[in-house]
């Protein structure tokens, strides 16, 4: 890690029920971020590096390629503070269109062993008018905000279009992005959205949403769509060629898996999603494939087993646009994003950085 070491902190923390210590840890990063002066610090701590490192994706400038995944900050309520250790984009979420407790505790389970996680949430959230209230709210500029929509888990599928609309709406003001989430495995039946039977007359309602408020606002909200590890190839070819042909933006990959093979941790068998380095593999694969069956008609985003400089590079070599990280931050700190920024920085004056600087979308240019 980067600044200061998180070796002393990271034992204390594993010492909690992981809920609690990711409670802890987000509740410290919005309290620093409502002071200027610990804004300061964490910046200076967690200095990014001089070298240019700007990406454009889904029609927008990102400072950089690193981001954080949605999950880890439900309802933007550490903005500021996060922002501050050197991220380019926040992806906030997931958030629903009304508050929900998602499932019982406990339903975050840590696999040391593995350097992984298995949560069970269920899209626990205060509500998208919380959230967007925040981000009005919000004096932070200097990083890209994408908010991460899902269906209320009372919603039936074939109503679940109706959400997505209701969330877009709702957002379109306040985020750089959204990303319509189709993948968690904790939410009953949605991962079927995928499927061609759901996923056409998904995309085509909520862009013909974003048609209207781009009418109405004057404004082109970028649009990507999070992808599930768990798809087989072909079912994973036919949702990139439905999202090319509908228009959005971008696609997230991974989301979580079902899957367990390899795992040594006891903890392996609980019910939810796996995230952290277990995903490395089916994650970059993912990606490959999504670049060569898409090309150049959407924006990547990787995401799933990137916890090292070395790991960022490679997802970028693969076809990302972007990356996303998550459960690596829990296992080596604060300190990642600007590890990672350090060794693109290294590697762009070798001039090796895979240059991915076109898109697809020309609206925000």
């Amino acid at each position: 890690m980067s600044g200061l070491s998180y070796a002393p902190l990271k034992r204390l923390l594993f010492r909690l029920d992981p809920e609690r210590a990711h409670e802890l840890t987000l509740g410290m990063l919005r309290l620093a971020g409502w002071f200027p002066p610990s804004r300061t610090w964490l910046r200076h701590i967690y200095a990014s590096p001089t070298t240019d490192l700007t990406r454009r994706a889904m029609g927008i400038w990102f400072p950089n390629p690193i981001g954080l995944a949605a999950g880890y900050d439900k309802d933007g309520m550490a903005l500021a503070g996060l922002a501050s250790l050197g991220f380019g984009h926040l992806e906030l979420g997931t958030v629903t269109p009304h508050r929900q407790e998602g499932q019982p505790r406990p339903r975050i389970f840590r696999l040391e062993e593995d350097r992984a996680l298995v949560n069970h949430m269920g899209f626990p959230n205060r509500g998208v008018q919380a959230m967007v209230g925040r981000l009005r709210r919000s004096s932070t500029t200097s990083v890209i905000v994408g908010v991460n929509l899902g269906k209320g888990a009372e919603t039936p599928l074939d109503r679940a279009k109706e959400d997505y609309a209701e969330l877009l709406q709702a957002v379109y003001e306040v985020a750089d992005y959204a990303t319509i989430n189709l993948s968690s495995p904790n939410t009953p039946g949605l991962r079927k959205l995928q499927a061609a039977a759901y996923l056409d007359d998904l995309l085509a309602a909520v862009c013909q949403t974003r048609r209207q408020l781009e009418a109405s606002s004057g404004r082109y909200l970028p649009l990507a769509v999070k992808l599930s590890p768990d798809l087989a190839p072909g079912d994973l070819e036919a949702a990139v060629d439905s999202v090319v042909a509908h228009g959005l933006d971008g696609i997230v990959a991974v989301n979580t898996s079902r899957a367990r093979s390899g795992l040594v941790s006891t903890s392996a068998p609980e019910a939810g999603g796996l995230s952290g380095r277990p995903l490395w593999s089916a994650s970059r694969q993912m990606i490959e494939v999504i670049r060569a069956r898409g090309g150049e008609a959407i924006s990547v985003i990787g995401v799933g087993g990137i916890d090292s400089p070395e790991r960022a590079m490679q997802m970028l070599d693969s076809g990302a646009d972007l990356i996303q990280v998550y459960t690596g931050l829990i296992y080596e700190g604060p300190g990642l994003p600007a590890s990672m920024l350090k060794g693109l920085a290294g590697r762009t004056a070798e001039g090796h950085i895979l240059e991915r600087a076109s898109s697809p979308s020309t609206r925000l240019a």
